[in-house]
């Protein structure tokens, strides 16, 4: 019983000195100022929002506050997600990514109902008084560990001759245990200093305390809890691989008919007249149609192999790192690949993350005025395959300007991968593709 009373009590005092509570408190500290300062933007911008769109007049400037305050509360709810993973190490998952409609209407509706973001509103009025006591663990900390270094300060700095008269020191003790006092003697200042060490093991217990319900807060709100909101995604991208696919097939109908079939099809006419011509003693003629008839059938093999390749690159049959070098050494920028793949990814995963990486240095090729090409394809943890391609160009890449970037979000999508660009004006750009390593 004894030796049970002492591993408790040990625990519970040498909490404060712990890697975790260090990490407790630090999420407390940002967690605590980001929730304030989220709550007054979002408050702010909400309320002035209704208030404005309250009068005729004031509709449009109303409903365009309402809607940048949904956006700023994505936006909170990723910054909260990031700290939970960034100083607990626990990941949550991101809601689905926000689609905007078709037109000025179509996006303000979309906007409107786009109930990931007025979740993130919730937990922003929510989080106040969590982050009230999670800024009140670190001032109970700060002021325990001013308290507790009092007997040094006095023998410091109070250590004068005897009938020397000096103003009382006063310690800082928070509510509930006590408030200010003045210390006059050396041995009071060992209360201050048992005060300041009961602060900061209470302070360390309830740090874990409020993070933890925050942490529940997060993964109430802040994630992908609605099962509606799982079924339309899962739909959406039900829809997205269902005209990929079919964009596909359009592709291949195309190129078989426009290329290959019409290339055969003047093959079987020369060497028809090639043939009728046999009978005649002009062999010239006859050289000069078989050779036509050649270079027809070389050009239809071409477009075939190409074809082919367009559909399943041969040269993934060796692996994904293998293909990837052979990419790189057909670029017209030069491109240097690093990879580090344990387990093979599933041959969709490495086709997706192959025609990804085409695309990205076709893109950089054409509108980047770039030196270098670097691709690292990794298994970043597990199930995870991640693939980024940079480059040292002019930046200015952006998602949103229906470029080749967007075709390259749709396609990930469908397998519940994601792409993240990062093409600051000026250079470099970065472009991240996170896909399962099962499709």
């Amino acid at each position: 019983m004894e030796e049970e009373f002492r591993r408790v009590a040990g625990i519970i005092l040498g909490a404060p000195l712990t890697r975790r509570t260090r990490r407790e408190l630090l999420y407390c500290l940002f967690g605590g100022l980001a929730g304030v300062a989220g709550f007054v933007v979002t408050l702010m911008l909400l309320t002035s929002g209704f208030t404005v769109s309250a009068s005729v007049i004031g509709t449009v400037v109303g409903l365009l506050l309402i809607t940048v305050g949904l956006r700023v509360s994505r936006r909170l709810g990723s910054l909260h997600r990031r700290l939970l993973r960034r100083f607990l190490g626990d990941p949550v998952e991101a809601p689905p990514r926000f689609e905007p409609g078709t037109g000025a209407l179509g996006r303000l509706d979309r906007r409107l109902r786009d109930r990931a973001a007025w979740r993130g509103v919730w937990y922003s009025l929510i989080k106040l008084p969590v982050a009230g006591v999670q800024l009140y663990a670190i001032t109970l900390t700060i002021f325990g560990l001013v308290d507790i270094t009092y007997p040094v300060d006095w023998l410091l700095f109070r250590n004068h001759s005897a009938g020397t008269r000096l103003s009382p020191m006063v310690a800082i003790v928070p509510f509930p245990f006590g408030g200010a006092f003045q210390i006059s003697s050396w041995l009071g200042t060992y209360l201050a200093a048992f005060l300041g060490a009961l602060c900061v093991i209470s302070a360390a217990w309830l740090a874990r305390g409020i993070n933890a319900a925050d942490h529940a807060l997060v993964r109430s709100l802040l994630a992908p809890t609605s099962m509606a909101e799982r079924v339309s995604e899962l739909e959406r991208t039900r829809t997205l691989a269902v005209e990929d696919s079919a964009a596909a097939l359009r592709r291949v109908e195309r190129d078989l008919h426009d290329g290959a079939q019409m290339r055969l099809a003047a093959l079987a006419m020369n060497l028809g007249m090639a043939r009728e011509k046999l009978d005649d003693d002009d062999d010239a003629t006859v050289r000069e149609l078989i050779d036509a008839a050649h270079r027809n059938a070389v050009d239809a093999l071409s477009d075939l192999r190409d074809l082919a390749r367009g559909i399943h690159p041969p040269v993934l049959d060796n692996g994904l790192a293998s293909a990837l070098d052979s990419l790189a050494a057909s670029s017209a920028i030069p491109a240097s690949v690093t990879a580090s793949i344990g387990q093979r990814p599933a041959p969709a995963i490495e086709t997706i993350a192959y025609f990804c990486a085409a695309e990205l240095i076709a893109n950089a090729t054409k509108h980047s005025f770039a030196n270098q090409i670097t691709i690292n394809i990794s298994t970043e943890r597990a199930g995870v395959l991640r693939l980024d391609v940079s480059d040292d160009g002019i930046g200015g890449a952006d998602v949103t300007r229906g470029s080749g970037l967007s075709g390259l979000v749709q396609r990930v999508s469908t397998v519940d991968g994601r792409v993240d660009v990062s093409s600051p004006s000026g250079g470099p750009t970065v472009v991240t593709v996170v896909l399962p390593m099962k499709a």
